[in-house]
C-alpha cells in the first residue's frame, strides 16, 4: 500500500533532530485499526488493516517516502529545567495531507529506542498505547483539540515495568509535535539561528497571518496564547486532567497531547489529583489554568531574542500577551460551560450561576459528568446526584428560571444534551479495560470504544456505562506509561 508521506521537519537543520529507526517486533497484530482516521488521511483503510499496513506502523517496514526522525527538545518539569529530553520513544515517519488539505505528522510512539531514549527501552505496553488511543479518540469526538490514534499494534513481545507486560506500538497523527520546550532546547543553548529556523517553520506551517506581522514571534506568542486557552478551558468544561503539564508536553498547536497520568473526574473536587508522581498538587484540575500561563510565560522567555530591539523592549511587547491569558482563558471557560448549562444569550449573572453551581457541586462531591447531564433532563434529575440537596435546590431555582428565559424546554433540553455526554472514559472502565487486555481479552476494550464513539446517545444496553465507580472500583493514582 501506499503511504505518501512528506517531511517538513527533516528540512530543518539536522541538530534540531536525530535520525531514528523503529526497532521491529517478533509478531505484530492489530489491537484497533482507525478506519475512520485512515480514510481522512488518504489511506486505503483495508490495505492498512492488512499485512503491509501492519508491518509499517510496527515498525517492521519502513516505506520508501518516510524519513523516520525524532525530535530535540528541552523542559521544564514540575517546574525544573531539564535541558536534554527529545522523543525517548517517538518516531516521527512523516506527514500526510488530510481530507481538508491540512498536513498531519504520522508518528509511532513505543517503537524502540532512540537517541534520546537516556538508557531507556523505548517501548509501550499495552496500558499507556490503549488509554491513549481510547481517550484521545474520545476527545476527538467531543470537539477537544487533540491529537489522534491511527492504530493500536501489539508487538508479540513483552517488555519489564514493574511486571512484565505485553508490548504495544500507538500511532499517533498530530499537526504537530512540536511544544514549549522545543523552543526551550534551542533558547537555552543561545541558538538563535536555530530558534529563528524553528519560529519560521511554526509560522509558515501553523500560523501564516503572523509572518505579516512587526514581530513574528510576537503575534506567534499570541496565537499560542489563544489555541492554549481554548484548550485548557475545553479540559476543564469535561473534567479533564491532564496530570503531567510539563513544557514538553504543552504543544504550539494547542492540542492535548501526552495522554500519560490522565483522568476525568467522577466526583467534583476542584483540587482533584489523580497522577502518582504528582505529589504536590502542581497540575491539578484547578491548577490547570493557571499552570498553562506558567507555560506561556516559558514560551515567552524563550522568544525573546526575536521579539523587540532588544531584551528589554522583547520584555515590554511579551508580557502583556501572558498578563492577558487569564481573562482569555476565563472567558472561553465560562463560554463553555454556559452552553452545558443552557444558556443561549449571555446576561450580567450567569457567570455566576455558572461557578455557584461548581461550588455547590464540590461541596457536595456530586458526580460532574452526571450531574451536567442529569440537567440536560431537569433539575429533579440531576438533584439525584447530591447527598445533601438543599444548596442544589435553591441553585436550580435560579437557573430554572434563568434558562426559560432564553427557549423553550424542548430545545433547551436537545441543545444541552448535545453538549453533555453521558459517557465519558470512566478511570475504573479504562483500568478494567486495560487488565483484561493484558490477560488477552479485547472484548471491554472494543465495547468501550463502541460507548464512547456516540458519548451523546444513550443507549439502553451501555446505561452501566454511565454510572459512576462502585466504592472498590475508585481509581485513586494513575501512571506514567514509562
Amino acid at each position: 500500500m501506499q503511504f505518501p508521506f512528506t517531511a517538513r521537519y527533516a528540512s530543518l537543520p539536522s541538530h534540531m533532530y536525530e535520525g531514528a529507526l523503529p526497532t521491529p517486533v517478533s509478531d505484530p497484530s492489530y489491537l484497533l485499526v482507525n478506519h475512520e482516521l485512515a480514510l481522512d488521511l488518504g489511506l486505503d483503510a483495508d490495505a492498512l488493516a492488512g499485512a503491509e499496513g501492519l508491518a509499517v506502523l510496527a515498525g517492521n517496514t519502513i516505506p520508501v517516502t518516510a524519513t523516520p526522525l525524532s525530535m530535540a527538545y528541552a523542559a521544564h518539569q514540575f517546574g525544573h529545567f531539564v535541558p536534554q529530553l527529545g522523543d525517548g520513544r517517538a518516531i516521527l515517519l512523516g506527514e500526510l495531507r488530510d481530507q481538508r488539505g491540512v498536513l498531519q505528522d504520522v508518528q509511532l510512539k513505543g517503537a524502540g529506542p532512540t537517541p534520546y531514549s537516556r538508557r531507556g527501552d523505548g517501548r509501550n505496553w499495552f496500558g499507556p498505547v490503549l488509554r491513549e488511543y481510547v481517550i484521545s479518540e474520545w476527545m476527538h469526538t467531543m470537539g477537544v483539540p487533540t491529537t489522534r490514534a491511527l492504530a493500536a499494534v501489539a508487538t508479540g513481545e513483552h517488555i519489564q515495568r514493574q511486571r512484565v507486560l505485553p508490548g504495544a506500538i500507538l500511532t499517533r497523527v498530530a499537526r504537530s509535535h512540536i511544544r514549549v520546550g522545543t523552543f526551550e532546547y534551542f533558547s537555552s543553548r543561545q541558538d538563535t539561528d536555530g530558534l529563528t529556523a524553528l519560529v519560521d517553520h511554526v509560522i509558515a506551517h501553523h500560523f501564516p497571518d503572523a509572518a505579516a506581522a512587526e514581530w513574528p514571534a510576537l503575534a506567534l506568542l499570541q496565537a499560542v496564547a489563544q489555541r492554549q486557552a481554548e484548550l485548557v478551558a475545553h479540559w476543564l468544561s469535561v473534567g479533564f486532567i491532564h496530570g503531567v503539564m510539563n513544557t514538553d508536553n504543552c504543544s504550539v498547536t494547542g492540542d492535548t497531547i501526552d495522554y500519560g497520568p490522565c483522568a476525568f473526574m467522577d466526583d467534583f473536587r476542584e483540587h482533584q489529583v489523580f497522577s502518582s508522581i504528582d505529589h504536590r498538587g502542581r497540575y491539578a484540575y484547578s491548577n490547570q489554568a493557571p499552570v498553562a500561563q506558567w507555560n506561556l510565560s516559558i514560551l515567552a522567555r524563550s522568544l525573546l531574542p526575536l521579539i523587540g530591539a532588544d531584551i528589554k523592549a522583547g520584555v515590554a511587547l511579551a508580557q502583556p500577551v501572558v498578563d492577558a491569558f487569564p481573562d482569555i482563558l476565563e472567558s472561553a471557560r465560562l463560554a463553555l460551560f454556559r452552553r452545558k448549562l443552557g444558556l443561549v444569550t449571555h446576561k450580567e449573572d450567569d457567570d455566576a450561576l455558572v461557578n455557584d453551581l461548581l461550588t455547590v457541586m464540590n461541596d457536595d462531591e456530586a458526580d460532574f459528568t452526571r450531574t451536567f447531564r442529569g440537567l440536560s433532563h431537569s433539575a429533579s434529575v440531576a438533584r439525584a446526584e447530591f447527598a445533601v440537596p438543599q444548596a442544589f435546590d435553591a441553585w436550580a431555582e435560579r437557573w430554572t428560571s434563568r434558562v426559560a428565559l432564553d427557549q423553550d424546554e424542548d430545545s433547551r433540553r436537545a441543545a444541552m444534551q448535545a453538549v453533555n455526554p453521558a459517557y465519558i472514559p470512566r478511570n475504573h472502565r479504562i483500568e478494567q479495560m486495560i487488565e483484561a487486555a493484558v490477560l488477552g481479552n479485547l472484548t471491554p476494550l472494543h465495547t468501550l470504544v463502541d460507548v464512547l464513539s456516540e458519548p451523546f446517545v444513550e443507549r439502553t444496553e451501555y446505561a452501566d456505562y454511565a454510572l459512576g465507580p462502585a466504592p472498590n472500583e475508585v481509581v485513586h493514582a494513575t501512571f506514567c506509561g514509562t
